[in-house]
């Protein structure tokens, strides 16, 4: 063909054959089998991708090796439903309120004042709770109530066989008189608190004359609690508390109950307020109130 004629696309090699032509095939000697790359790849039974190399049964993800069933992440190491863990009894030693170690037992606080205490405290402080005295602040009056029964019952039926009304009168006066005395002690120790907020103790006595004596946590110096013997029995105590100034509206409140659980509840109010917030969930930066 010279190189002014024409291109004839009949007179060249192979060509391109038609979409319904059934009958055509490459005639290259590359596309010849070959010993290395046969004619027939995919999944064929040479080499290459055959069952017997690459992924075949016995090689690669088959059940004898790599990925098996029996090994490395197999099906059986992951069940479908997993079993509950076991703890043994060192792991769990830690837990347990009873021993030395464990973590201490914190009691509930209100989540608002009474209204005994509520006309006490400012808008931006922060309540954390109200303790009335131990029972054992009313021993004396209660021990001087019956006593006081026994000896005018046995006297006013003393007097009464001897015939003398009005000594009876008195005597029954004179019993009333000292069972008012105890019932005011009974309601004075009611209405009496022991106040904890995130600024101050308080301390709120009396029925008629009311009585606010209060101490600001940041004047607080020192601080103690003392337990006699029986005290320790029925878990009462008494606080001390110091301050940088001399003359002190507060110092010394007795018969306190649970007084360890108070002492940790002033304590860690006065250093670590930021627990107090985090463990009531109350909003706010707990510095801001220092």
């Amino acid at each position: 063909m010279g190189p002014g004629e024409p291109r004839q696309p009949d007179s060249e090699g192979a060509r391109r054959p038609r979409d319904d032509d059934e009958t055509f095939g490459y005639n290259d000697p590359a596309f010849d089998d070959h010993p290395e790359y046969p004619r027939d790849p995919g999944n064929a039974d040479g080499p290459g991708f055959s069952p017997d190399a690459g992924y075949s049964g016995d090689a690669g993800y088959s059940p004898d090796a790599g990925y098996a069933t029996t090994t490395g992440y197999a099906r059986d190491d992951y069940p479908d439903e997993f079993e509950s863990p076991v703890f043994t009894e060192e792991e769990l030693q830690g837990l347990g309120g009873g021993g030395q170690g464990g973590p201490r037992r914190v009691l509930p606080l209100e989540d608002e004042p009474t209204t005994l205490v509520a006309r006490y405290l400012f808008p931006t402080e922060r309540y954390r709770g109200e303790w009335k005295r131990h029972w054992i602040h009313l021993s004396t009056p209660l021990a001087v109530g019956a006593g006081a029964t026994l000896v005018f019952g046995y006297l006013a039926g003393f007097l009464t066989r001897q015939n003398l009304d009005a000594m009876v009168t008195v005597a029954v006066l004179l019993w009333l008189a000292v069972i008012g005395w105890v019932a005011w002690r009974v309601f004075d120790w009611y209405f009496d608190r022991f106040i904890l907020t995130n600024k101050r103790v308080m301390v709120v006595s009396g029925i008629v004359t009311r009585k606010v004596a209060m101490m600001p946590l940041l004047r607080v110096t020192d601080m103690k609690y003392e337990q006699s013997a029986l005290g320790r029995m029925l878990n009462y105590g008494t606080f001390v508390l110091e301050s940088a100034g001399q003359d002190q509206a507060l110092r010394e409140v007795k018969h306190l109950p649970n007084p360890n659980e108070l002492y940790l509840r002033v304590v860690e109010e006065m250093y670590e307020p930021q627990a107090v917030e985090a463990r009531l969930g109350k909003d706010g930066d707990a510095g801001d109130d220092a």
